[in-house]
């Protein structure tokens, strides 16, 4: 069932016609999802990172809408205004990773119901990256992908907090210690504390500030460090991937060269077995390739809206 929801189009800068909705997933936990619907040649499902909102991505339904497509992006669940699923709504917590495969199947039958142009397509940055490709592997009904930045592995800086990670991790996992932060990680939002001068995030200085500057017009949309849980589950599910095959789609996947989040290594594994995927490498680019120069933006933009008109279904 949908219901209106709150869409702060003014600081997502997205077409005009943005609407934002509440939908309820299977197991009762409620999202939100964000709706441009200003093309049609078929929607794009924008799969966000971790810690991240629907508003983040006003610019690339922007973006995909001079290109002729809709849009339609979600609030994952723990995050952005979907459900908390801790009390301390400042910790990123999930029961099972897999559960984010009900915030999918809710996100696609609302699209359905909206009447969404079809067919469907999909754009999936760094933690939504891992959730796509399990939906892929069961079989989501889009014509093609583009990633960013795809988190199919972590990387730990040094590597040996690899092994203290999955240890730790793995101690925690059926006690309530799972629910409590994992060390090292923060309390608050990365881009509330970390200058533009040191962040791993984007090379546009503009782009930061506007991160920052959403999160201090509504705070709600902040989220710090991960629960140990959280943690866990996902090392599991990325190995989980990891060891089974790639999906029969088309694909699309950018990387920077100044990549230290997720790990290069799982990318270039990943799309070396991927019949029908392409591997491009951003030069002098960080993690997130929608947010950085413009100059990167463009290509990402204009390489993904061709990628996608080569793969539009068969008369």
């Amino acid at each position: 069932m949908l219901s209106p929801a709150p869409l702060y189009n003014d600081l997502a800068v997205g077409p005009t016609n943005g609407t934002g909705h509440w939908v309820t997933g299977q197991d009762g936990v409620r999202i939100r999802i964000g709706v441009w619907n200003s093309g049609a040649k078929g929607t794009v499902l924008i799969f966000p990172g971790r810690t991240e909102y629907i508003e983040k991505y006003g610019g690339a339904a922007r973006e995909l809408s001079r290109h002729g497509y809709s849009s339609v992006a979600v609030d994952w669940r723990g995050q952005g205004l979907a459900d908390r699923l801790q009390l301390d709504r400042n910790i990123g917590h999930v029961i099972n990773f897999t559960d984010y495969q009900y915030d999918v199947q809710a996100m696609l039958q609302a699209a359905d119901t909206l009447g969404l142009h079809k067919p469907y397509y999909l754009v999936a940055h760094s933690m939504g990256g891992c959730i796509a490709l399990r939906a892929l592997m069961q079989k989501m009904p889009v014509q093609a992908s583009s990633f960013s930045a795809p988190m199919w592995g972590i990387a730990f800086h040094p590597p040996v907090k690899r092994v203290m990670a999955w240890g730790l991790s793995t101690l925690a996992h059926p006690f309530a210690l799972n629910e409590t932060r994992a060390p090292g990680t923060s309390i608050t939002a990365y881009v509330t504390t970390e200058p533009f001068a040191t962040n791993s995030l984007t090379c546009d200085a503009p782009m930061f500030a506007q991160m920052k500057a959403h999160l201090e017009a509504v705070p709600d949309w902040a989220l710090g460090g991960p629960s140990l849980r959280w943690l866990n589950e996902a090392l599991r599910e990325m190995r989980h991937l990891h060891n089974r095959p790639s999906p029969d789609y088309p694909a699309l996947c950018y990387l920077g060269s100044k990549e230290n989040i997720v790990d290069p290594r799982r990318i270039h594994s990943r799309m070396a077995r991927w019949p029908r995927g392409r591997l491009e490498t951003m030069a002098q680019a960080k993690h997130e390739i929608m947010m950085e120069r413009p100059e990167h933006r463009d290509v990402f933009y204009a390489q993904t809206s061709a990628f996608f008109d080569a793969h539009q279904p068969m008369a």
